[in-house]
Order: structure tokens, then C-alpha cells, then sequence
């Protein structure tokens, strides 16, 4: 019998905004591109990840107009079908989910490693507003006892996240990996995160 793959769980990101004014505003005004987005959480990750893992990528609700409440019982739907040294990534808005979330609920499965990718600390973005309770409190710890591999990836040429939430992840969780990259440009817009791909199959090895 062929042993079961482990899972990597993975959540986009998305926008919040004040409310339906804000995101009708949005909507007859963003910019609008046909050509197709290469994205490294898509094929790349499957390509790379796909033989060893089964990549979990659900659709949260209402993406450019998220609500913590809403993705939370999306998110929780899930864990029926999830199982013990699972992976967990979250890109963006995607990642300051699972930080809030980790820290405020204990997490049903045995969790390998916890991968955040540029998530927002709090309502100081530059050009974005993070609200719809996606704000996080004042005690993080939970989020390190869910997941002892936590790791947040950040670059330094984000013009999305700056640095600066950098550190105040940093002072709230002294044990985690934060690692900065020089060499992705802006906010994690590219088609190749072969680092990631790196990390996570030295996870898969600490297991053997």
C-alpha cells in the first residue's frame, strides 16, 4: 500500500477594506490585466512539491474584500480532512491569518513547520488598509507552541510590507526564523521561490 502524502496547506492573500463603498470604489477602479499571472504558489509549487505532498490550496471567501471571521470558518471546514505533520503556508494577507489565528486557537494537528511569507503586522501598510479583524493581539506565544518551525520570509524590496513589520514580528517572537531576501523583488510577485522548495523538503527529511 502507497504511504500517504503529507499535506502542505496553503492560503493566498487578499485586501480588506473599510467597507462596501470602499470595495465598490475598488472594483470600478483597479487595474485590469488579461494576460495570465505566474505565480510560484501555483504551478512551481505543485511542479516542485507535488509528488511528495498533497498541496492543499482552498479559495478564501471574498478575497479583495476579506473578513477574519469568514476565512476562519472556511479555514476550519478543512481540518476534518487534515492530518499530523502537516505544512502550513500563508502568503500576505494568508500569513497574518494564520499568525492571528495561531495565536489565538489551539491547532488540531501535529503541525511540521509553519511558513508566513511577507505578512502585514498591523494597520501601518503604506498604501493598504488591514482591517476586518484581521488585527492581531498584544500575545503571540500561542503561535510559537502550535508551531516550534516557525518561519517568516520577508524582502527587503517589498513595497507591500515594510521592514519595519519585520522587527515587530521580530520583538514578539524571539524563537522564530526570519530570514530577509535581497534578491526577490517586491512582494513576492515572482514565478520561482526555489528557497522555500529548499526549506520545506529539509523538513520532509527531519521526519525520516
Amino acid at each position: 500500500m502507497e504511504d500517504k502524502k503529507l499535506q502542505i496547506f496553503y492560503i493566498h492573500g487578499g485586501m480588506t477594506l473599510q467597507g462596501k463603498e470602499d470595495y465598490i470604489n475598488f472594483l470600478k477602479t483597479r487595474e485590469i490585466k488579461i494576460e495570465k499571472r505566474i505565480k510560484w504558489s501555483d504551478e512551481y509549487l505543485d511542479k516542485n512539491l507535488g509528488e511528495k505532498f498533497q498541496i492543499i490550496k482552498p479559495r478564501m471567501p471574498l478575497q479583495d474584500y476579506a473578513q477574519y471571521e469568514e476565512w476562519k470558518i472556511h479555514f476550519e471546514r478543512h481540518f476534518p480532512y487534515l492530518d499530523d505533520n502537516i505544512i502550513l503556508i500563508g502568503e500576505s494577507l494568508g500569513g497574518i491569518f494564520l499568525a492571528k489565528y495561531l495565536s489565538e486557537n489551539k491547532f488540531p494537528k501535529k503541525i511540521l513547520a509553519t511558513y508566513l511569507v511577507c505578512p502585514p503586522f498591523d494597520n501601518t501598510l503604506p498604501d493598504e488598509e488591514l482591517v476586518g479583524g484581521f488585527e492581531l493581539k498584544s500575545d503571540l506565544s500561542l503561535l510559537q507552541e502550535n508551531s516550534k518551525k516557525l518561519n517568516f520570509l520577508f524582502s527587503r524590496n517589498d513595497d507591500v510590507v515594510p521592514m519595519s513589520h519585520v522587527e515587530k514580528y521580530r520583538n514578539k517572537l524571539k524563537d522564530a526564523n526570519v530570514v530577509i531576501y535581497d534578491n526577490i523583488e517586491g512582494h513576492f510577485s515572482v514565478s520561482e521561490f526555489p528557497e522555500i522548495i529548499e526549506m520545506i523538503n529539509e523538513d520532509l527529511k527531519s521526519l525520516s
